[in-house]
């Protein structure tokens, strides 16, 4: 179940951009002193705004008009057929009969109206098997009778190999499940039909598998004869493209059919880390059938997720055929590709890929990325080390400064991450996490100006009690390059480590180098003038416009996430984590400029008050985590179970039994906010763990009891299966290789866990 919780305070979207104030003695410096903030203000956010055009242009533009065109209203009118069935669990009438009814219907109709050009087969197949996975902490997962709708189609002459496109039309309890993932199933059911309507004949064969078991944690699986594997777990709004590993012929094709690309290799790495606790089935395939493909995840309004607000009226018929353009594009070039015949030999090596604010994506191999990045590194060791080559007192000197500004930029990080990590901790402690999960410019407004002002303190007082006789001009040239050499050093270990996320090092390695060698004379004038300001946030724009393109993708990312990250996670310092990285990335190349000014005291006073002021409504409470809002609900998720326990000796005896609510809570508030409201549930009724059970006795559906300690049991009367359960040990025998082979008997109901713990 979701229980929501709503607060009447609305909030529109902020942002809070650190600037340097500018400043600097006689002529045009003069008129600098007092233009520098607020240029550097402007600057970041005309940098905010562009993304955000960016964005609205991505959600607007027109798809291309060649080729067989998709509609997306009919494939709406599919997607609420679909959701109309309600929530489709594993194993339901409304899953297993409703749904399948339906999609065979349209596909039916489709294949009465498809051209002579193609041939339709639908085969409906009921698997039964097991596989183990790591995923969450590890399990093995069996099977029976789950089902597939399997749709092939072939050109009229036969085709030896095939494409596969994935969707599942099953869904979690509770929810609709319109953008997880019925949407996607829709659309290949309009993109069937639009191929199978053109004609043009494919080369290959396309295979549709609608699946019904994803949901059951990627209980999917097919035996057909295909080369090549497109899966979309859809959501409102764009997609970030993911691939298996290697396979670079994949982006290439993607990168050429794509009608709206919108694609990085580092949300790919990000989410190949497992740092988001989510996967799809496309690991199914890439795992087990060695199958290499494309997984388009779609990461935005993640607030809906698995909840009752997944409506198919949340769903753009705009966002419908931006993916549905997508897909059908990459399908039908993947379809007339000589290289699919062939994939395994086009198969090796790694690709570096990253859309330009979704309006064109650049690709190319990563070896050619590794060759960039090195000489990138060296030119930039190069120009410090011209620096440092002179006659010794000099060299010596020189190099003593240069890492003396390297060690004291790591020191001014490492103390505003620590000092904004303790500021999240108390915030945490005292029971105000996830103010911000409602309305994210809390965030920015307190975690963003503390980790502004604490760097900006820490270079201030070393300006003014460690640089006092030095000039200006010397301590913003040598931070310049300290900020160079961090970034030389990050991009040649993180190249070295094989990551293909380093092209953001070398865009910040490059970028910032060019403009010195371009504005070096303007460098070396005294303070920072209007016209050297100009010049060095144009060269600077490149690389700050792509950080805050990509920090928008991350947050988009990782703030919903952080309502269903467990309750041992405080989520307000991973936030703070991210915001302070952002902050450091953000400000490496603006450090010099709190050398260059003369003051940057009313820039320290400005920001340290908004974060006062921001802590103090923190702290009373007056940002309410959660939201019902009709337009953009941002729920609590609560997860509830009636359960009823038997505990049993080892001679099969019951020695304890007991039935109640089992309630967890999915974010670190726990049921904090709940407790005002059901004083029923509150801290006396948390769980008592049954140290000689399996998972403490709480019947786990999944293994996740790690990320969810802090869990309440409410009596409540017995609830029972309508069939009795029946279990039993027939025999234990020993094998060869000292294992114990154990067989069960089970009578159990459509949807089980079993947990062995061998004694």
């Amino acid at each position: 179940h979701s229980a929501t919780a709503a607060s009447r305070l609305r909030g529109r979207k902020a942002t809070a951009a650190r600037a340097a104030r500018s400043g600097a003695g006689g002529g045009r410096a003069a008129a600098a002193r007092g233009a520098g903030a607020p240029l550097v203000l402007l600057y970041l956010l005309g940098l905010r705004a562009l993304v955000q055009v960016s964005h609205r242009q991505l959600l607007s533009r027109p798809p291309a008009a060649s080729g067989p065109r998709l509609s997306a209203a009919r494939a709406r009118g599919y997607l609420d057929n679909l959701t109309a069935i309600g929530p489709r669990t594993v194993g339901s009438p409304e899953n297993e009969v409703l749904a399948v009814n339906y999609l065979l219907e349209q596909i039916r109709r489709i294949e009465r109206e498809s051209t002579d050009a193609h041939k339709i087969s639908v085969d409906i197949q009921r698997p039964t098997g097991s596989f183990s996975i790591d995923f969450l902490g590890g399990f093995t997962s069996y099977y029976a009778n789950i089902t597939n709708v399997v749709v092939k189609l072939d050109p009229r002459n036969g085709a030896k190999h095939a494409v596969l496109s994935n969707c599942h039309f099953d869904s979690v309890p509770n929810t609709p499940g319109a953008s997880d993932d019925a949407v996607s199933c829709a659309v290949m059911l309009e993109i069937l039909n639009t191929l199978s309507k053109s004609s043009e004949s494919l080369q290959h064969a396309v295979i549709f598998l609608f699946n019904g078991a994803e949901e059951n944690i990627l209980q999917v699986r097919i035996c057909q004869n295909y080369k090549l594997y497109i899966k979309a777990d859809f959501c409102e709004l764009p997609a970030h493209l993911l691939l298996g590993p290697e396979n670079p012929w994949l982006v290439q094709a993607y990168v050429v059919a794509a009608k709206h690309p919108f694609a990085s290799v580092v949300a790919q790495e990000i989410f190949q880390s497992g740092i988001i606790p989510a996967d799809t089935d496309f690991r199914i395939y890439r795992d087990f059938g060695n199958v290499p493909g494309i997984d388009l995840a779609f990461i935005e309004n993640g607030y809906i997720y698995h909840t009752k607000y997944d409506t198919s009226d949340r769903i753009l018929t705009d966002s419908i055929q931006r993916a549905g353009d997508n897909i059908l594009a990459v399908l039908k070039y993947l379809a007339t590709s000589e290289k699919l015949a062939k994939s395994f030999e086009y198969r090796h090596g790694n690709v570096v890929f990253f859309d330009i604010l979704g309006l064109f994506v650049l690709a190319y191999p990563a070896r050619v990325g590794t060759i960039m990045n090195y000489i990138t590194a060296a030119i930039a060791v190069f120009y410090l080390s011209k620096k440092v080559l002179q006659p010794k007192p000099r060299a010596v000197h020189n190099l003593k400064k240069l890492f003396t500004a390297f060690g004291l930029t790591l020191t001014s990080w490492v103390c505003t991450l620590v000092a904004v990590l303790m500021v999240a901790a108390f915030v945490s402690i005292i029971g105000r996490a996830l103010s911000w999960y409602t309305h994210f410019y809390v965030s920015v407004s307190l975690y963003g100006t503390a980790a502004a002002a604490n760097l900006i303190l820490v270079h201030m007082l070393a300006k003014k009690f460690f640089y006092k006789n030095m000039t200006e001009q010397y301590l913003g040239d040598v931070f310049f390059d300290a900020s160079l050499m961090i970034w030389s050093i990050a991009l040649a270990v993180i190249t070295q480590i094989g990551l293909c996320s380093a092209f953001i090092c070398t865009l910040w390695v490059a970028f910032p180098l060019f403009t010195k060698l371009m504005i070096h004379k303007e460098f070396s004038q005294k303070g920072a003038t209007i016209k050297f300001i100009v010049l060095y946030m144009l060269g600077m724009f490149v690389p700050y416009l792509y950080m805050l393109y990509l920090s928008w993708t991350v947050f988009e990312m990782f703030t919903p996430v952080m309502g269903r990250s467990g309750s041992e996670i405080p989520p307000d310092m991973v936030l703070a984590g991210f915001i302070v990285i952002f902050t450091m990335i953000l400000s490496s190349y603006f450090i010099n400029f709190i050398y260059l000014v003369k003051s940057t005291k009313t820039t320290l006073v400005t920001l340290t008050t908004v974060f006062v002021v921001t802590l103090i409504l923190v702290c009373s409470g007056i940002f309410f985590p959660y939201s019902s809002d009709a337009a953009n609900p941002k729920p609590k998720r609560v997860f509830l179970q009636h359960t009823s326990r038997r505990f049993h000796d080892l001679d099969g005896n019951v020695i304890k039994s007991d039935s109640g609510i089992w309630i967890n809570g999915f974010d670190y508030n726990g049921i904090s906010h709940i407790t005002p409201h059901v004083p029923e549930i509150n801290d006396t009724i948390r769980t008592v763990c049954e140290e000689q059970a399996p998972f403490c006795g709480l019947p786990w559906i999944l293994p996740v009891h790690f990320m969810f300690r802090k869990n309440w049991y409410l009596h409540a009367p017995e609830i029972l299966p309508r069939n009795p359960i029946q279990f039993k040990l027939l025999s234990k025998e020993l094998m060869p290789w000292n294992s114990v082979r154990l067989s069960f008997e089970a009578l159990v109901p459509v949807l089980q866990v079993l947990v062995l713990f061998p004694r």
